[in-house]
């Protein structure tokens, strides 16, 4: 499943996010998690899934750090 998340990087840079359960839909926000959780379930949501949008969009290249050992 690919998740075009753009806009949400855009808009809500250093924050974090509570998304619906299909990832489609910011249901809150906030620069603290405890709040942006509590005000996505305030609004019906029983299961927020939560996401710390980066400040910085950079690549990341993951290595098998077991592999090097």
């Amino acid at each position: 499943m690919n998740i075009d998340l753009t806009k949400v990087y855009q808009q809500y840079k250093g924050l974090w996010i509570a998304l619906d359960e299909n990832l489609n839909k910011v249901l809150s926000h906030n620069k603290n998690a405890q709040k942006a959780y509590k005000q996505a379930t305030q609004r019906g949501s029983k299961t927020p899934i939560m996401f710390k949008v980066p400040i910085k969009n950079t690549a990341y290249f993951g290595l098998n750090w077991c592999e090097q050992h």
